[in-house]
């Protein structure tokens, strides 16, 4: 009988052992599930390096060769008024063209500083010289004295401005890039006002 006893408490407390291993164990499979859930279960631990990886990628602008075409040609053109125009506010002897001078180097100065601000936000390097061909206009232009530079300088004016108008207009309606379409649109009007006053002043020389 003693015997007996014994045995059914030797029983009672191998069935508690096993109940509490088995407690222990469904307690950490349920940790583990949760340390593994997927990616996309709300909290997870992936989701703050998820998040932290999010829009590392390059954001410079992508241009297109019509974009690119214009900005060159209207970083050389605003470098060649100012330089023509300053030029031309001290060599001229005549007052309409003094002051064409200064409004072109005046007026292109602050668009090609806008045109700098719009290249440096969007990653493209501008050009910082003129051309071959615009160089050599300058540079026959400082050979002019009196009447012969006011003919010279206002005839280029004229002419120049013409092509300036037609490929700020061809940009504002043909270019992909908003910022870039919006200083074209934006500048339209000045460079009008400029062939206007242009067409003036050659008149007022010949």
């Amino acid at each position: 009988m003693k015997n007996s006893i014994l045995t059914l408490l030797a029983l009672a407390a191998m069935v508690a052992c096993n109940k509490k291993e088995n407690t222990s164990t469904a307690d950490s499979t349920a940790d583990s599930t949760t340390m593994n859930a997927p990616a996309d279960s709300p909290l997870t631990l992936n989701d703050s390096a998820t998040v932290s990886g999010t829009n590392t990628g390059s954001t410079a602008t992508a241009l297109n060769d019509q974009d690119k075409k214009f900005a060159d040609a209207a970083a050389r053109g605003g470098m060649m008024e100012v330089m023509m125009g300053d030029l031309a506010a001290k060599t001229s002897t005549n007052a309409s063209v003094k002051a064409l001078g200064e409004m072109m180097s005046r007026d292109h100065g602050k668009a090609n500083e806008e045109l700098k601000k719009w290249a440096s936000a969007s990653g493209y390097t501008l050009p910082t010289s003129l051309n071959t061909e615009q160089q050599k206009k300058h540079d026959e232009l400082k050979t002019k004295k009196g009447t012969e530079f006011d003919k010279m300088y206002t005839d280029l004016m004229v002419s120049d401005h013409k092509k300036d108008i037609a490929d700020f207009k061809k940009e504002a309606s043909d270019g992909s890039e908003t910022s870039l379409k919006g200083f074209a649109s934006k500048t339209l009007p000045t460079l009008e006002h400029h062939l206007m006053e242009s067409e003036k002043a050659k008149a007022e020389v010949k």
